[in-house]
């Protein structure tokens, strides 16, 4: 497997927005057109593309053109560095837990 360089503090900006978020969880489901996505929000269609152009340059997503239509589908393989980074703080959270359950038990 092949792994890309991706600009990890560049997808965490990316991914700090609702909007994106929401974008990237419709993407999940299904390939869609700039225009599908943009009618699933109260913004306007240009802050939707400025979001969708935030979220090409990190590699999130990969646009198509179909015809006058620009097909938008999702890429999660940047996500891989957010997983990354989360899973460095689960054994701390086990750790954590595993004390606090000693603690509760000594008490007794």
């Amino acid at each position: 497997m092949v792994t890309l360089n991706y600009d990890h503090e560049a997808i965490f900006r990316a991914i700090a927005d609702p909007t994106r978020r929401e974008i990237l969880g419709m993407l999940r489901g299904r390939p869609c057109s700039v225009g599908e996505l943009a009618a699933n929000f109260r913004t306007s269609r240009p802050a939707i593309s400025r979001h969708l152009r935030m979220l090409r340059t990190v590699g999130l997503v990969a646009t198509t053109q179909r015809g006058t239509a620009r097909i938008c589908a999702l890429n999660a393989e940047p996500l891989r560095a957010v997983s990354d980074w989360v899973s460095d703080y689960e054994a701390y959270w086990s750790n954590t837990l595993q004390s606090l359950k000693r603690h509760v038990e000594d008490e007794r």
